[in-house]
């Protein structure tokens, strides 16, 4: 095989031109025909190996397969080019479950990896090499079915006897010695609700206000609707700003009905931000101020935003969740449901709290309460967070035999949590296999739809719609899960350019995944970029390093040039600017880097208080 000069078009050029459509004719080829998954001669799916990883457990036997090539594509305009050398990082060692509970059968092979970069560090850019024009567009292949073997052999071979089930895996955590303690009882309790309480006040009950009330009502009822029925029609500050006029006490100028629209209104915000989590709880303050319970959906919502209004979940958004749960059950006799012991469970992971995580799952248990997607999708988070990955497998087994449709949200998971268990080669081979079902379905990426928060809310509810649906009818259940994407997203990539760029500090294979980006037509986000400063800001500053100010020069470039044309889902963000800043004070000189802040704050609408804070920062950076 030829083996390019060059990363393919640099990453400063699959940054700036991921929405270019211009595909090579042999590359298209064999991406189209990527195939999703192999079987060997005696039915069982094949796993295939790949460099840089040791599976901490495969079963069954394992044969070698060539690594499929994604489509990739020339950048219309000279860009600085990004050439860096192949570094292979090996899988750490993991503890694994005991012998008597896991039979172990490795065996791993490394072919040969397909060189994508020229001579290392070599500053001398070669000529473009002639290209063949492009040939017509193939034909759109009809849409195919999924089954549940081929849903399962997705993720890699694995035998039922020898893995286990998810509440194997709970219990080997919490008693790994096995000796069998017997496990406290808890309180059981119930309260008594009637419907007349959730509906009060009713029309003939509201307050009647005068004229400027009723067209204050108007207004806000005319918001609520469009923004129900269109969320792009109307934002949530001017409904809470009509809201906010309306005379103490406002809730009781609402009848029942319009309440409950109000409130799910504003608990569905374009982003989770501590200026919606504020304004919804000013909004919920009301309500209990006039001594209306809410319903479990509210109570719901209001847990959700007080644990995820943050990037990073820590105990005190947990204490914050379970104060709230108490509230709801002790104080307001509204009962859990699970969805509610979902928020906890996954607050609970997140933070790190692996005790409350367990609890809560047990509590869940006991009240019998059924599992559904969400859940699913926490317990692969959680055992992901625990590096256990056969109970990750496990838990996805379940899901699948549950009849729960898979989608990019779960293998996103699955992807997750191999890298951080240090699994690298069955992370790659999922990621390979969501490209290669892609492809079997669309000839490029131009059909996959660009999913946005409204978006993935309306899709995870036909999810759940098509799992009832497939469990009432086995027959059509296959049908169903052919109709959901199982294409790589924005969160695929940030997983990938995240471990290897800024864990691995492997530039060349970030590069050549964000590359990948072009094919799908993934829009450009400033969390890319993110990931970028931090690598630079970790990994550089060394001699003959990959991550070289050069480089970092290209990439600000990049990011500039986006931001100027204005380009969506791109903004100037207070970390981006930190990391920003981090990766020019690592690489660069002190004065390059009060160049870059000067750019940032011209490009960059910050308060006295942002401002007085990037100063801070800023000079603490660049005295140290």
């Amino acid at each position: 095989m030829r083996v390019s000069s060059r990363i393919d078009g640099s990453i400063c050029g699959a940054i700036l031109f991921l929405h270019r459509p211009s595909l090579s004719s042999n590359r298209s080829a064999a991406a189209t025909s990527l195939p999703v998954f192999a079987h060997s001669p005696g039915g069982g799916p094949v796993q295939a190996s790949h460099s840089g990883c040791t599976p901490r457990r495969t079963i069954g036997t394992t044969t070698p397969r060539s690594r499929s090539s994604v489509p990739r594509r020339r950048p219309l305009l000279t860009l600085p080019v990004l050439r860096v050398s192949r570094t292979r990082f090996g899988s750490p060692s993991r503890p694994s479950i005991p012998a008597s509970r896991v039979n172990h059968t490795a065996a791993v092979t490394e072919p040969p990896l397909e060189p994508f970069i020229g001579p290392e560090f070599d500053d001398d850019i070669p000529p473009d090499e002639p290209t063949t024009p492009n040939p017509p567009s193939p034909q759109l292949r009809p849409r195919r079915s999924f089954s549940k073997k081929e849903l399962l052999a997705l993720i890699d071979p694995y035998d039922a006897e020898e893995i286990g089930t998810v509440d194997d895996y709970i219990q080997y955590l919490r008693d790994p010695y096995m000796r069998g303690y017997a496990q406290p009882d808890t309180q059981k309790f119930t309260f008594a609700r009637t419907s007349e309480d959730f509906e009060f006040p009713s029309l003939e009950q509201v307050i009647e206000g005068g004229e400027a009330e009723r067209t204050t009502l108007w207004e806000l009822r005319f918001a609520v609707l469009s923004r129900l029925r269109s969320p792009h029609k109307a934002d949530l500050d001017h409904i809470y700003e009509v809201y906010q006029r309306l005379p103490e006490p406002r809730m009781l100028y609402l009848h029942a009905r319009f309440r409950h629209q109000l409130l799910r209104t504003l608990g569905q915000p374009d982003e989770r931000d501590m200026a919606s989590m504020l304004r919804y709880f000013e909004i919920i303050a009301d309500v209990k101020n006039t001594g209306i319970p809410l319903t479990s959906a509210e109570w719901n919502c209001a847990i959700a935003f007080a644990s995820k209004y943050v990037g990073t979940v820590t105990e005190t958004e947990v204490e914050a969740a379970l104060k709230l749960w108490r509230e709801m059950e002790v104080d307001a006799g509204i009962k859990a449901t699970n969805v509610t012991f979902n928020i906890l469970f996954d607050v609970a992971c997140k933070a790190g709290n692996f005790t409350l995580a367990e609890m809560i799952y047990r509590e869940m248990e006991s009240r019998g309460h059924y599992y559904n997607r969400y859940h699913y999708t926490s317990l692969i988070h959680f055992f992901g967070l625990k590096n256990e990955t056969s109970g990750m497998r496990a838990a996805y087994r379940e899901m699948v035999n549950a009849g729960e449709m898979i989608d990019t949200v779960v293998l996103n998971a699955m992807i997750g949590g191999l890298l951080r268990s240090g699994e690298e080669g069955p992370a790659e081979q999922l990621y390979e296999r969501m490209k290669a079902a892609t492809l079997e379905k669309e000839t490029d990426g131009s059909n996959i739809p660009v999913r946005t928060i409204p978006s993935d809310r309306a899709i995870t509810q036909a999810l759940v719609m098509f799992a009832k649906i497939g469990r009432r009818n086995p027959s059509s259940r296959a049908a169903l899960q052919g109709m959901t994407l199982l294409s790589p997203d924005l969160q695929t990539y940030r997983i990938l350019v995240n471990h290897y760029g800024v864990k691995c500090g492997d530039l060349a294979k970030a590069a050549a995944f964000i590359d990948e980006m072009k094919f799908f037509k993934i829009p450009l986000h400033h969390a890319i970029f993110l990931a970028l400063f931090k690598g630079f800001a970790h990994h550089g500053g060394y001699p003959r390093s990959a991550w070289s100010e050069r480089r970092l020069t290209g990439i600000w470039n990049a990011l500039l040039d986006a931001v100027d044309s204005g380009a969506a889902g791109l903004e100037i963000k207070t970390w981006l600017a930190m990391w920003a800043l981090r990766a020019f004070a690592r690489c660069s000189t002190r004065q390059r880097t009060l160049t870059v802040y000067d750019a940032l704050k011209a490009r960059w609408s910050l308060n006295e208080a942002e401002e007085q804070f990037m100063i801070d920062f800023l000079s603490n950076l660049v005295n140290k």
